[in-house]
């Protein structure tokens, strides 16, 4: 029987796993996108051709300060090339760089420490301006601006909203909760409340499936609503092949820029599948740090396989499975309806939590999951309601011998930032 050997991205390494030729539908990846010949050649093009926005220099003139809210080590952004771009354009407009300060959205997200931020915004950024860590959990760091038209609570970063100028920095891919990252998610959860995020992410798990890659949703347009009264009108946007490389950047307001940004997102990272799957192989990379990143592999992965089929996650989890929201291991057990009823009683602080519990469970509804990752204790893993596994080859062989000889099996090598076409229209 001939087999093909298949490579999947394991965080800093990789792992190998062999396939029957006959079971295997496909190797699917981001597109491979050719890179921008310069970084920063891009990003000044992009700031001189705004998006239905007047030009970065009239925008900011005036200001007395100015908030740049970028994303964290969680995504690939090329912070260190874009800020030093954005901060010599409000020194042309007579903004001195003392008045400009980084906030990084962490949104529920850990700190990130001083190496971090050394290696995510570059020697020079972390030189010319202030950088801090936005603090969710700290009432003194957020504002009350009330609730949006269908009764969203809006508690954001004090510091950002007083800014009288305010830009988001981040990328756009596929994403489970408002369609695509990107735009307003710099602000939601980026820079939000607890219950803002609570509220919206609850919002998102109404649906019985996720949102991912549906550009207009409920969740998207709460987001723009906050991202609005906070007064965040503006961002800069890239979009990046699957090595992390830029291939464009888009500039301007906040939904507009987004629309274009969104149309070359799904260039890259939409694959077309001739057929559902029984098992999909999925890597977790590039969401690797920790589950509460690499469960963005489900979603793909759900839309790839047929209902009772088996997702198979391979992911290292080096800070295991939730750093900031731990207790969520004592609520995995619980069916998505059980959920539900525990969220309306308010018999559960961490509602963000509840929000991913209910979601995963949307998921093993469906299709069962096996997982394979080293930085996840076996026990936990089960406690997530997984089956876990030693190795990749291991897993795979399992769900082989369960479906059978004519099991079907798609790979999907950078799973959380891809979308899978299968019959349907985006």
């Amino acid at each position: 029987m001939e087999k093909i050997k298949v490579t999947l991205p394991y965080g800093r390494e990789t792992v190998e796993v062999t396939i029957p030729r006959k079971n295997l539908i496909g190797v699917y990846s981001p597109k491979d996108v050719a890179a921008v010949a310069d970084v920063k050649q891009e990003v000044i093009r992009a700031v001189n051709n705004p998006i239905g926005a007047k030009p970065l220099r009239e925008l900011v003139t005036g200001a007395k300060k100015a908030v740049i809210v970028a994303d964290d080590n969680t995504r690939l952004t090329p912070t260190d090339k874009i800020i030093p771009v954005l901060l010599d354009e409000m020194n042309a407009a007579g903004i001195k760089d003392e008045q400009v300060t980084v906030i990084i959205a962490l949104g529920t997200h850990r700190f990130m420490s001083n190496e971090e931020i050394m290696a995510k915004f570059g020697e020079e950024t972390v030189k010319r301006v202030t950088i801090k860590n936005h603090d969710f959990k700290n009432p003194e760091a957020l504002i009350d601006l009330g609730k949006t038209p269908n009764g969203t609570s809006i508690w954001v970063n004090r510091e950002a909203y007083e800014a009288d100028f305010k830009i988001g920095v981040g990328s756009i891919v596929p994403h489970h909760i408002p369609g695509f990252a990107g735009g307003a998610k710099i602000v939601q959860p980026g820079i939000s409340g607890e219950q803002t995020t609570a509220e919206t992410h609850l919002l998102s798990v109404r649906a019985p499936r996720s949102y991912l890659g549906i550009e207009d949703n409920p969740v998207r347009r709460e987001l723009n609503m906050i991202a609005r009264q906070i007064g965040m009108n503006t961002i800069f946007n890239t979009v990046l092949n699957r090595h992390g490389e830029v291939v464009g950047a888009f500039f301007g307001d906040l939904e507009e820029a987004f629309k274009e940004g969104v149309k070359l997102a799904k260039d890259v990272y939409a694959v077309e599948i001739p057929e559902e799957a029984d098992i999909v192989l999925a890597s977790s990379h590039p969401c690797d740090l920790e589950f509460w990143q690499a469960h963005k592999t489900l979603y793909p992965s759900d839309l790839a396989v047929k209902a009772g089929g088996t997702i198979i996650v391979v992911t290292p989890c080096y800070e295991g499975v939730a750093v900031m929201h731990a207790d969520i291991l004592d609520i995995t057990h619980y069916s998505s309806q059980a959920l539900w009823k525990l969220v309306n009683e308010k018999k559960l602080p961490d509602e963000v939590a509840a929000a991913l519990a209910i979601a995963w469970a949307q998921v093993k509804e469906r299709e069962d999951v096996y997982i394979v990752s080293h930085g996840i204790k076996d026990e936990d893993a089960q406690k997530l309601g997984f089956t876990p596994f030693a190795s990749a080859q291991a897993a795979v062989d399992a769900a082989l011998a369960r479906y059978g000889e004519n099991a079907k099996i798609t790979v999907l090598t950078h799973a959380p930032d891809m979308l899978p076409v299968i019959n349907r229209t985006y």
